[in-house]
């Protein structure tokens, strides 16, 4: 081991930041890494990466910290680099993070997508996204379904969520509901499995995703890479497919690594051409033609499925979306908005005046989250603020535009009604055309 080891400290938020880590510096006997920092997520700092995780040279686990202590741990540790390792954050939100760490006398540096790509030896293909809420979930699920329908046996691998014990976490299979239980799976990671088990399709997720893909490997004949938060793939994908959404037109181009997604692309599924201003599909149709010009392009809806419709009209609605896509995803509507004016309510309620602790938390860190309430669900006492903030807000009707069944979990007191989506391609071509060729080994390969 070297005696001068350089000193590395990694932001991130308990996901790209692990698997960095892991690729590229689990047995770097070269640099040592001091700390990571956490952000986005309520509550994963204070932890340590657990040294069953860290390997040899981590004897005692690695400091997960605040990243609000960014500077004083550059300075405590004597840092000498800061590799910056979350994603869904805007170019001029990370050259801040750089300005300050410079400033700081530390180098400031962000890993490369190929380096950190661990490749399978089974056909994988790959969806991601441009930014968080783009409808890259239930992309994966129609790709899942089509490859089905070709013969294949698919596994998906979803991209992490750790927020529990990250040893237990190490390497996590879900095939049936009883193992979101088993697991203690907060709302975030029920949203994102659930809907996979419920197709009768196993999902992989945890920590080590070498370990991960090894023994997904084991079971498939294609890997899915259920992508999530808009980071880049954590495998190298054999065809890649991005999600971009012309609801934010000119994001696919301006945040972090979303471009990187959009340039990487085999396919571009454009989605919500439904519900999306003539101009604003137009724009993004630019962009993908000025920096992707050789990607498919396919066109997608995203209609709903309401169960019970009619006991929306002439109601005032509490709207609940998935939290992601609210918060640090920055929609400022999305389903079951949709809903609410399709069907005929007469007023969005607003729930900040009921909001209780962890939720009220949440609308002081994400103030343009506006009048929705995002379901935020990261652990048991978050859970229960949730229900506590739904019944409490004074409504005639609750829409759950979520993508589980979240009564499930929580009780509410008051009528509800649970919005649906799906991608629908619209037109030619479509992913069926582009997963028969890639099956019968026609399609592209990724570009480098």
């Amino acid at each position: 081991m070297a005696k001068n080891r350089r000193k590395i400290l990694i932001m991130g938020a308990a996901g790209r930041d692990f698997h960095n880590f892991n690729t590229l510096y689990r047995e770097n006997e070269n640099v040592e890494i001091v700390a990571f920092t956490a952000t986005q997520i309520p509550d994963i700092d204070g932890r340590k990466y657990p040294k069953s995780l860290a390997g040899k040279l981590y004897p005692k686990g690695i400091p997960i910290e605040d990243e609000k202590d960014l500077l004083k741990l550059i300075k405590k540790f004597k840092v000498e680099e800061v590799i910056f390792s979350y994603s869904d954050v805007p170019y001029q939100y990370i050259m801040e993070k750089a300005a300050y760490v410079m400033a700081a006398g530390c180098r400031f540096s962000v890993e490369g997508a190929d380096p950190t790509m661990v490749k399978s030896t089974k056909p994988l293909v790959a969806v991601c996204a441009i930014r968080t809420g783009c409808g890259k979930s239930q992309t994966s699920r129609r790709v899942i379904e089509i490859l089905q329908s070709l013969g294949k046996k698919v596994v998906a691998i979803r991209h992490p969520m750790p927020y529990g014990d990250l040893a237990k976490q190490a390497c996590q299979r879900f095939a049936k509901l009883s193992d979101l239980d088993k697991h203690k799976c907060t709302i975030e990671e029920r949203e994102e499995y659930e809907p996979h088990i419920m197709s009768g399709v196993t999902v992989y997720a945890g920590v080590d995703y070498e370990m991960i893909l090894r023994e997904a490997e084991k079971e498939a004949d294609v890997i899915l890479w259920d992508g999530g938060n808009n980071d880049l793939s954590f495998y190298k994908p054999d065809l890649m497919i991005t999600v971009v959404d012309p609801h934010r037109p000119g994001h696919e181009l301006t945040y972090y690594p979303g471009q990187v997604n959009l340039l990487l692309a085999d396919v571009i599924v454009m989605n919500k051409i439904d519900s999306a201003d003539a101009e604003d599909i137009a724009q993004v149709r630019q962009n993908i033609a000025h920096y992707n010009p050789d990607a498919v392009v396919v066109d997608a809806a995203s209609p709903l499925e309401v169960e019970h419709f009619e006991k929306i009209r002439g109601k005032k609605v509490l709207v609940v979306e998935d939290g992601p896509t609210l918060t640090h995803g920055e929609m400022t509507f999305g389903a079951g908005v949709v809903a609410a004016e399709k069907y005929g309510a007469t007023e969005l309620v607003d729930p900040r005046p009921y909001t209780v602790k962890s939720i009220s938390a949440t609308y002081e860190k994400y103030p343009n989250i506006g009048i929705l309430l995002p379901a935020m669900g990261y652990g048991d006492q978050q859970v229960k603020d949730l229900e506590i903030t739904i019944n409490k807000t004074k409504c005639d009707l609750v829409i759950l535009a979520t993508p589980i069944d979240i009564t499930r979990i929580i009780k509410i007191k008051h009528p509800s009604v649970r919005v649906k989506y799906s991608l629908q391609e619209i037109g030619k071509p479509d992913l069926t055309t582009v997963l028969t060729d890639f099956v019968k080994g026609k399609s592209k390969k990724t570009k480098k």
